[in-house]
């Protein structure tokens, strides 16, 4: 029997971990740098189309969440199969993600365009933010398409420890994004002069241009799984049922999220455009240095997958207390580096005095909320997870989102009506809360469950 140690003292572990946060890191890091360029030069323009399209960014930021859960359902399954050492159904398993992506992603689109206007009058009712917020989703809803295809192409490779094509496409988009926003947005390289269409046009390239590189490295270069079109479009009936089965609470948790993040926005956007604007400077600021706890979520949930699906199970406690050591470790860093950041960021934004000092307020919140962030978000989403109980985030986040933190906001702005910054703290009290059940729920290690067919 092997001898267990507090922290795992396995080289391996820390080279694999590590390797794969560096390069979800990054790629996470060049995504919201991609947003965070976004915000600052929109905000250079005007601080309604930085509002407006803070608004429109929330349907796309819905889309994200319920196509990161077909995703991460693609990844949960066939992880275990990689972990087995038995890639012959993994194709089959992303083309069943890649239809219900497909599926989704259309459904945004036709929405995005036709009922633009009432969807983003939900989030505010500021004329000038709405007229803004229209013109940029009406021209980017056709990205969501590319975008859900794009992301289970990834996913997939994620599964079997392929996160360099992730960073490498996300390098790309990036540059392509940049340089066509600062001609498109202002009118430069001879360029017209578009405002927030040009910001729009510049994402559904970019997103294009992912969608190309993807499906090349995937069709073309990839040597561990040797991926062709046919395979993609594989009907197996058993591993259809094992992918409903994983994948619908994580789809069921990411729109679940995605819809409470849509009404925490509606919440703040009904206290003005300032809010509104300060609110994307903050949570822009705070996903640039939350990506490597995020990443250290992906890998820890590839990682226990797979040593879920080898059968090997000697080493998982070992594994489980080092990467919670981790965690808490990231989460005290970021909330630091949250605290410390804060004026020199605010300080690129032209913005008014007041959307300025409530980016200031919100911005120390996330200071304190972060680190909880840091720790429960890798362990329920990672380790839980990814060792096969994907219905136990799902409840967990109905249980907190909607019993806690949309109750608490609606009544501290409707009924208490509470300064914006206390409405804020109450949009992200829960990410302090769910530590206590993080740690009850990883340590008792419940969640272990073998999802492969022998």
């Amino acid at each position: 029997m092997l001898k267990s140690h507090f922290l795992t003292r396995d080289r391996s572990f820390y080279a694999q971990f590590f390797r794969m946060i560096l390069f979800l890191a990054l790629q996470n890091l060049i995504v919201y740098g991609v947003n965070l360029a976004d915000n600052i030069m929109l905000g250079n323009y005007s601080e309604a189309a930085l509002a407006g399209t803070a608004g429109a960014n929330q349907v796309q930021f819905l889309l994200q969440m319920i196509v990161s859960g077909i995703g991460e359902g693609v990844v949960v399954l066939a992880s275990q199969y990689w972990g087995k050492r038995d890639i012959s159904p993994i194709p089959a398993i992303a083309g069943i993600g890649m239809r219900v992506a497909l599926a989704t992603g259309l459904l945004f689109t036709l929405s995005g365009f036709f009922f633009s206007r009432e969807i983003l009058w939900l989030l505010c009712k500021d004329e000038p933010v709405l007229e803004e917020g229209v013109r940029y989703l009406r021209i980017v809803c056709f990205s969501y398409v590319i975008y859900c295809v794009t992301t289970v192409l990834l996913s997939t490779m994620r599964s079997v420890e392929n996160v360099r094509i992730g960073m490498a496409v996300s390098v790309m988009a990036f540059v392509v994004n940049i340089t066509l926003n600062y001609g498109l947005i202002f009118g430069h390289f001879g360029l017209p002069r578009l405002g927030v269409q040009g910001a729009a046009i510049a994402t559904l390239i970019a997103r294009a241009l992912e969608l190309c590189v993807a499906l090349y490295y995937v069709l073309r270069i990839d040597k561990k799984l040797r991926i062709r079109p046919h395979q993609l479009l594989a009907t197996q009936p058993h591993l259809t049922r094992d992918y409903v089965k994983a994948a619908t609470p994580v789809i069921l948790s990411g729109l679940s999220w995605g819809i409470a993040q849509f009404i925490q926005t509606s919440i703040l956007g009904h206290m003005g455009g300032a809010a509104m604007a300060a609110n994307s400077i903050a949570v822009t600021l705070f996903s640039i240095l939350s990506v490597v706890f995020y990443g250290s979520g992906s890998a820890a949930g590839v990682i226990i997958g797979k040593v879920v699906g080898s059968g090997d199970h000697s080493r998982i406690r070992e594994y489980v207390r080092t990467l919670q050591v981790i965690f808490l470790a990231n989460g005290l860093l970021t909330g630091a580096a949250l605290y410390l950041f804060k004026e020199p960021i605010i300080g690129f934004y032209a913005v008014s005095p007041e959307a300025k000092a409530l980016a200031r307020s919100f911005l120390t919140v996330l200071s304190i909320t972060a680190v909880g962030s840091a720790y429960q978000a890798p362990c329920l989403t990672g380790i839980v997870r990814g060792g096969g109980n994907t219905k136990f985030v799902f409840y967990n986040d109905l249980v907190f989102q909607w019993g806690m933190v949309i109750t608490l906001s609606l009544l501290a702005e409707y009924v208490w009506h509470l300064p914006a910054v206390w409405v804020f703290f109450f949009l992200k009290s829960d990410q302090l809360v769910k530590c206590i059940v993080a740690v009850f729920e990883v340590n008792s290690y419940r969640w272990i469950r073998k999802l492969t067919r022998d």
